[in-house]
Parts: C-alpha cells; structure tokens; sequence
C-alpha cells in the first residue's frame, strides 16, 4: 500500500512539474498573435488600453478630466503604452520560463542565461516576424525594453523561488525527512 502512495505522489509530481511549462506556452501564442496583428489593429488595441487606464484614472482620483482631453491625454500616451506593453509581455514570458527552469532545478547564474537567452532570442525574431506584418516595423528599442523586462522577470523568479524554498519549503522538507527517518 505504502508503496502505491508513493507511485502516486511521484506520478503527481512528474505531472504537475510538466505542466507548469503551459503558462509559458501561453504567453508565446499571446506575444505571436499581438505581432501578428497589423498596425491599424495593434495602434487602436493600444488606444483602447490607453482609455481604458486614464479612464480608470479619471475616475480613481476624481481628476474632472473631459472625454476630448481623455483621448489627448491617451494619443500622447501611446509610445510609453506600447513601451510597457513590451515590458509587461516579457516579463510574464519570463517569469513562466524561469519559474519551470527553477523547479527543475535550474538555479543562479544558469537560469538568468538559459531562461535569458532563450527570451531575448524570442524577442528578437518577434521583432522580425513583425517585419511581415502590415503597418509593423521591427524596432531594436523594443528588444531593449524586453530585455529590461526579461531580466526583471527572471530576478523576480528568482527572489520568489529563493524566498519560497527559505520559508515555505524548507519546514516542509525537514517534517518529510522526520517522517522518513
């Protein structure tokens, strides 16, 4: 019986640690779908996120701001949205490559190269694959801010994977070792 339970908690685990690459998955169809738009489509999706968060804004700190100076205030705004929308986008990109990388095992200097060079190589044919859609022009800029967040993400992994194992796991690692032994 003992034995049972153990095939199904070594099961689980085998399971669990190979699907926590589907986020990473994710994101990849996310930020290939987003390059795939045209530039008439990305331009009035940004838009539209611009709105939406001066909107709130707006609407957050009782600022008064009328719907012509709302739209000024979003036209203005585009380059820093599109700027973080890079961000963002690889952040979580890294953030769900590191995170299965570090489970694994993958600790320090090795995770920030293999998990770095694995994004920044992605980032850089999205840019190119943006050269074939209409309206997109590659940019190294935005290599360079998804680098920032790359690098951000995969520090975050780390200091959340290193904080995890120190509180969380730790006491849960020696009660295992105690019931063993």
């Amino acid at each position: 019986m003992n034995y049972f339970v153990e095939y199904i908690r070594q099961t689980m685990r085998f399971v669990i640690k190979a699907m926590s690459f589907v986020p990473a998955i994710v994101m990849l169809i996310l930020i290939f779908m987003f390059s795939e738009q045209d530039g008439e489509k990305s331009g009035a999706l940004s838009y539209e996120v611009g709105v939406r968060v001066i909107t709130y804004t707006n609407e957050t700190l009782d600022k008064g701001w009328t719907a012509p100076q709302i739209s000024n205030m979003t036209e203005n705004g585009q380059v820093y949205i599109r700027k973080a929308a890079h961000f963002v986008e690889y952040f979580l990109l890294a953030v769900s490559v590191a995170f299965p990388l570090y489970v694994y095992g993958l600790r320090g200097p090795q995770l920030v190269l293999i998990a770095g060079v694995f994004c920044v190589g992605l980032s850089v044919l999205d840019e190119c694959h943006q050269f074939f859609s209409a309206g997109r022009t590659p940019r190294k800029f935005d290599v360079a801010v998804d680098t920032v967040g790359i690098l951000c993400g995969i520090i975050f992994t780390r200091f959340v994977g290193w904080t995890g194992r120190k509180t969380i796991f730790r006491p849960l690692s020696n009660n295992d070792k105690k019931s063993r032994g």
